[in-house]
């Protein structure tokens, strides 16, 4: 995934968050799903704030997202204080891609792209609408986007473990929420890394015989020997 810069004639929203102490490894460090959380707070914030919302009921759900620290950047800490800066970077006929950049005293520090679907209450894809562009500007629609997501191959002598899935992880449409599926990364990788990306292949769902499959920087999430989501990360 390539995360551009925002330009000009794309709508910009800006929030701020505090790492508090429930978003916090023992070290005192921001954990990813944490940062994810952040992520999809600021998109609903964004999205809220067009007025579009009151218009249809569409939810949207993310596809992927990937992130990376900024070379030589410190990672977030607890109490520490962000600033989030979010905007559309491209869209498909069914997809939006959204940017948003983490900053810590005015300087970015993680810079992260993520694949949001719109769907109606039942999870299923809508199109893209036209008032979506005349809020975030037609720049939004000059720079298309595919939606193709492969899966890693499962790698030799990778490590499994039952994954349950609970209530409190589930979402308006009853999957699995994304910062949830996040802590899995975080079992599987808890230090400081550099990179990481998530792709959902497919939902999880409460009462799903969840399996985490942990190889060298990778991890699968699978239902049944099918992979519902897969994760790559960097030290």
């Amino acid at each position: 995934m390539e995360f551009t810069a925002w330009v000009d004639g794309l709508r910009r929203y800006l929030s701020a968050a505090i790492v508090r102490l429930g978003d916090v490894d023992p070290a005192g460090r921001l954990r990813v799903d944490a940062l994810a959380r952040y992520l999809q707070d600021v998109a609903t914030d964004d999205w809220n704030d067009t007025g579009l919302a009151t218009e249809s009921d569409d939810v949207w759900l993310v596809r992927r997202t990937a992130w990376r620290r900024v070379a030589g950047a410190r990672w977030p800490g607890y109490l520490e204080g962000l600033e989030l800066a979010t905007w559309c970077a491209g869209t498909g006929p069914a997809w939006a891609e959204r940017r948003t950049d983490v900053l810590v005293d005015g300087v970015v520090v993680i810079e992260t792209v993520a694949l949001w679907v719109p769907t109606d209450l039942e999870g299923r894809p809508v199109r893209m609408r036209e008032s979506f562009f005349a809020a975030y500007g037609e720049a939004a629609r000059e720079r298309r986007v595919s939606s193709r997501v492969g899966v890693p191959p499962m790698t030799e002598g990778a490590v499994r473990r039952p994954w349950p899935t609970r209530r409190s992880d589930l979402d308006l449409v009853g999957h699995v929420n994304n910062a949830a599926v996040w802590e899995a990364v975080t079992e599987v990788a808890p230090g400081p890394l550099d990179a990481a990306s998530v792709i959902h292949h497919g939902p999880l769902e409460h009462g799903d015989a969840v399996t985490l499959v942990a190889g060298d920087r990778v991890a699968w999430l699978v239902v049944d020997d099918e992979v519902r989501v897969s994760a790559t990360y960097a030290a």
